[in-house]
């Protein structure tokens, strides 16, 4: 185990620790980071055995679905022989559906603190956690608190110590321990000498003390390593974190134990552990390693069999009435489905939703700037909204108008009566108000944004405001290209963010587009059919061989995916001839809309799916805004897949809203410069999401966030059951529970040859292939194949479907089922 260093133990904990930012950044990732290094399977039970995680569904969830049929017999039995080979079968198959396990999961984690507990019947970490979160939630508050934690800037150590001197009112008990908080250069060593005693133990009671509250501890580390991950800059480190928590231990055991207590490597019988040592993996891992196999291929084969059955529709149309581009995210996968079967002349398009524009954006008024770019971009430019003339509504009841003792009783004498009546009529009929988090009021449909940039001299804080003509060029290109429309333009290109509105939802930027860093993406829409739209920009592009007729105009739009709802902006700028084209297209929204509304209502249990489509919608429209409904919507709840490919790979497969689509087109990029962006994006973004989903599913108490029924703010930078409990990271309950845990399927239409060579070209990315975070198939777009990545090299797949379900219509189905559907081809 070697000799103790602080920096490098203090650089394992933050990278095991969860790195999920604070609520206004909350963006998916792989929840299991840490282990990426390592192929899945191992990597999940490993991290089982060092915290106690469960990392799959249990045996009995598993023979669960088998006897539904939701786990496929031969692909069980394939899966199986693949790997033990068929001699095995029998055996094996006894052991997976007949043989009693011992399911309960032991951990190393928290062993040698609980001696405490053994040893002088003291929870220490009732003790101290309650002091402990109510300094850190006063101390990063970004806006709850009346009274604002005195800070100078200089860390939290320095403001304890700076309060300490100050005030009559101590945050420690004991002289010990406000000795120690005032000792130059004290140190984590010096502390833990006085706690632990023995060196060899200090490693692993930092991992025990630092995984007794790991939402906090993440939050810090992530906040050290981003400070511009908070409004209200906070200077604070987990090295701190880590004093203050020592010395909150040494406060309460000198103040309940007196001196007599040891340090806990001193007690009897304890011996040290090596936490990361490699345990041996057991007869029932591997029995929920080939369930979790077999579940997810029932699914795949399914999905592969669908695409290369429904034969690809080459025909040219000879007209296309409008094209529109959307975001990837597996929500939009229904609206664009459905705007295609009303209109099977027009086109689609997946992108990430944030258009290529990488930038800060500051609406009217506003004191901070928000990311709308992926969270690992940093951005340099600023987009400004600008020439706006809306007043911001408030909620009189929520808003500081006074603390003072008299001010405050008549306020809430009179304001408070107003309010429990205005709570009463929620109930009853739920409406907008300025409670609700709207993705409307991103931005103000009326206002200007700063696109052009106009000198080198237009600059604030640092960042260049608006695009040369060069840069938008650039950025337009890259999205027509990495998409395939390169020519055959429309005359209306419509161009449509999304994002989305509740009234109840803490965890509402994962609502909003992870490609805009959790904000809705309005702006981008808009600012990209600016730059679409310059004249200088399209006679450029046409140097780079993209042809934009003159009459072809881009319009950008807003799809709230909880409302179902559009928006569009700068339609007056529009010539006449596209003016009455769109308002024609409008109806033909509105209406995808209602079908869409329809087929979302049939998870939802509070609205009867057999009503009209008009009812539904209206019922839905209700419920994005009720208080008191904890699931508005689901998500990507469900999300399994991510195709990247022409529109003509997944032409008339219904996918049940569970795909993520890029579109792309193979013979415009043969040797994949632009698959690489996709993939170098694609990986993470949608890995992460549905990683994310995965763990928050099968251990929604480690890795998720519990029900948000009891969830407080804390500090408006996270959430906690509770008023004083450690912060939850991962999902809620509510969006996760219709989940089915499987890994993300990407598939991609290339030559195999040119995808191996292209994930290779960058580590980062193709870790997630070759460790299979990501399962990845390939198909062959001349031959129709299907290649499978495993190991490190394509081998051919053959699916074990044969036909595919047919049906002219959903509508019946959508009154009757509530679970996952099958793919269907619809005819």
């Amino acid at each position: 185990m070697g000799t103790f260093s602080e920096a490098n133990v203090l650089n394992k904990l933050k990278h095991y620790l969860p790195a999920q930012a604070p609520l206004k950044d909350f963006v998916h990732h792989n929840t299991l980071h840490a282990f990426q290094h390592l192929p899945f399977g191992k990597a999940i039970r490993i991290a089982s055995k060092i915290f106690g995680y469960k990392v799959s569904l249990n045996i009995e969830e598993y023979r669960s679905l088998f006897d539904q049929e939701r786990i496929n017999v031969e692909i069980l039995n394939k899966t199986i022989c693949k790997k033990y080979g068929e001699l095995s079968l029998d055996t094996w198959i006894e052991k997976l559906i007949y043989k009693a396990y011992d399911s309960s999961i032991s951990q190393k984690i928290g062993l040698l603190r609980a001696n405490w507990k053994k040893q002088y019947h003291l929870d220490l970490d009732t003790i101290v956690h309650t002091n402990l979160f109510r300094i850190l939630n006063s101390y990063l508050d970004q806006g709850v608190a009346i009274r604002k934690f005195p800070t100078d800037g200089n860390g939290l150590l320095h403001s304890i110590r700076d309060i300490e001197k100050r005030t009559f009112i101590s945050f420690f008990k004991t002289q010990r321990a406000r000795d120690l908080i005032f000792t130059p250069g004290i140190s984590i060593s010096d502390l833990l000498k006085i706690v632990v005693g023995d060196e060899r133990f200090y490693e692993q009671y930092l991992f025990d003390q630092q995984f007794a509250h790991p939402g906090w501890s993440g939050l810090v580390s992530v906040i050290e390593s981003q400070p511009l991950s908070l409004f209200e800059s906070r200077k604070i480190t987990l090295n701190e974190l880590i004093i203050l928590e020592l010395v909150l231990e040494i406060d309460n055991l000198d103040h309940v134990l007196g001196n007599r207590w040891k340090p806990i490597s001193e007690m009897p019988e304890v011996k040290p552990l090596d936490l990361f040592e490699e345990s041996k993996f057991t007869e029932l891992d591997e029995v929920l390693s080939l369930w979790q196999e077999a579940f997810e291929w029932t699914y795949y084969d399914e999905v592969l069999a669908g695409i290369t059955i429904n034969t690809p529709n080459n025909t040219q149309l000879h007209q296309t009435s409008f094209q529109a581009f959307f975001c990837i995210d597996d929500r939009e996968c229904s609206i664009r489905r459905n705007i295609e079967l009303l209109d099977n002349t027009c086109q689609t398009f997946g992108t990430p939703g944030h258009f290529a524009v990488d930038a800060y954006y500051q609406p009217k008024n506003a004191k901070f700037y928000t990311k709308i770019c992926p969270a690992p971009i940093t951005p340099i430019h600023l987009l400004k909204e600008v020439t706006t003339t809306r007043k911001t509504e408030e909620e009189i009841h929520l808003s500081n108008s006074d603390s003072s003792l008299f001010k405050g009783w008549l306020i809430s004498q009179t304001i408070g009566f107003w309010s429990a009546i205005k709570l009463l009529l929620n109930i009853f009929k739920p409406s907008m108000s300025p409670a609700t988090s709207s993705s409307f009021s991103h931005m103000y449909e009326q206002s200007d944004l700063t696109v052009k940039n106009r000198s080198t001299k237009h600059v604030q804080d640092g960042l260049q405001i608006g695009y040369t003509v060069n840069e938008m060029v650039d950025r337009v290109e890259s999205v027509l290209k990495s998409t395939g429309l390169i020519d055959s333009f429309a005359s209306l290109v419509y161009i449509i963010g999304h994002g989305a509105s509740s009234t109840n939802n803490t965890h509402y930027a994962g609502y909003d587009c992870g490609a805009c860093s959790g904000r809705p993406g309005s702006a981008n829409a808009r600012a990209f059919c600016y730059m679409a739209n310059h004249h200088e920009v399209r006679r450029r592009l046409g140097e780079r061989g993209i042809k934009i007729p003159e009459d072809t105009e881009f319009l950008g739009g807003l799809h709230d995916t909880t409302r179902d709802e559009f928006t569009f902006y700068d339609e007056e700028l529009l010539s006449p001839d596209n003016q009455s084209l769109h308002l024609d297209k409008k109806s033909l929204f509105n209406k995808a809309l209602k079908i869409n509304a329809k087929e979302r209502s049939r998870r939802f249990a509070s609205i009867d799916s057999r009503k009209s489509e008009e009812k539904i919608y209206k019922e839905v429209q209700k419920r994005s805004v009720s208080l008191f409904e904890p699931r508005p919507e689901l998500n990507h709840a469900t999300n399994a897949l991510c195709i990247i490919g022409n529109k003509e790979l997944n032409h008339h497969l219904f996918l049940d809203r569970r795909s993520f689509l890029n579109s792309y087109n193979y013979k415009i990029d043969p040797k994949g410069q632009f698959l690489a962006g996709i993939l170098n994006a694609a990986a993470p973004v949608c890995g992460g999401i549905n990683l994310e989903y995965y763990f928050s599913r099968v251990d929604n108490q480690r890795f998720g966030a519990g029900s948000k029924l009891p969830h407080n703010v804390m500090g408006l930078i996270g959430v906690a059951n509770g008023f004083e409990g450690d912060l939850r990271t991962g999902l809620p309950l509510q969006m996760v529970e219709v989940h089915d845990p499987i890994r993300l399927l990407m598939i991609i239409e290339h030559f195999p040859e040119v995808v191996l060579k292209t994930i290779k070209d960058n580590p980062s990315t193709y870790e997630w292939f070759e460790n299979e975070w990501v399962v990845l198939c390939v198909i062959h777009p001349i031959e129709r194949t299907i290649h499978h990545f495993v190991k490190g090299e394509f081998s051919s797949y053959l699916p074990i479907t044969t036909s595919i379900r047919k049906v002219d219509s959903l509508t019946d189905v959508f009154e009757s089922q509530e679970e996952n559907l099958p793919i269907y081809h619809i005819v």
